[in-house]
């Protein structure tokens, strides 16, 4: 197997989850910046490999994945050791759910094309941006620190890493990044000091590839 490319942005979310993943499983690959400031994710040569114009998306002996949690569970399976996901079925629906809880709940309200969507054409000042975003990450992560209250060890799923660590970690940089308090969530908290701890995430953090 050829080393996969990356195209990735330093500071998108999605594409940090993807780089702690490789990390993890200590796959090498190459990293193409798709600056996202700039607009390069609507180039019509990034379109040609990823028609939602998003990143990340990891091309693979020619092959090409898109979408972050999609991407993982692939490596998840081309790659096992360490597995991302439990073995029992209980289990792997419990960390996914806690992993779509940021993926599909909170990130998706934030992010980059959304909040200039409320700049642009609905003419929202920042005050207003910011309290958007403040409130929708503060309901998310209130919501998740109780789901993941009786299951958590060291991480948000007993003491090894799971793909909910690896979703967490991403978005708790983004909330400290908007200045979003985090006092009620000790857990959340506790498990991102934790991860961030651990070499394969020290490694995926943005700013080991700002520009």
């Amino acid at each position: 197997m050829a080393r996969p490319l990356l195209f990735d942005y330093f500071r998108s979310s999605a594409s940090y989850r993807v780089r702690i993943a490789l990390a993890m499983k200590a796959v090498e690959y190459e990293r193409v910046e798709i600056n996202l400031l700039e607009g390069a994710q609507r180039a019509e040569a990034y379109r040609a490999r990823n028609p939602q114009g998003l990143v990340p998306s990891l091309e693979v002996d020619g092959r090409r994945l898109t979408q972050s949690l999609a991407i993982i569970e692939w490596l998840d399976a081309a790659h096992p050791e360490p597995a991302l996901l439990p073995a029992d079925p209980f289990d792997r629906a419990h960390v996914r759910a806690l992993a779509l809880a940021i993926a599909c709940d909170i990130h998706p309200l934030n992010n980059l094309r959304v909040l200039k969507h409320l700049a642009g054409p609905l003419g929202q000042p920042q005050d207003v941006r910011d309290a958007w975003y403040r409130h929708w990450v503060a309901e998310g992560l209130a919501g998740l620190e109780a789901l993941a209250q009786d299951r958590a060890g060291r991480f948000l799923f007993g003491d090894t890493p799971t793909l909910a660590d690896v979703c967490l970690v991403p978005q708790m940089f983004n909330a400290r990044r908007f200045a979003v308090p985090l006092e009620a969530y000790p857990l959340l908290v506790r498990v991102d000091a934790e991860a961030n701890a651990l070499s394969p995430f020290a490694a995926a953090h943005p700013d080991r590839f700002a520009p």
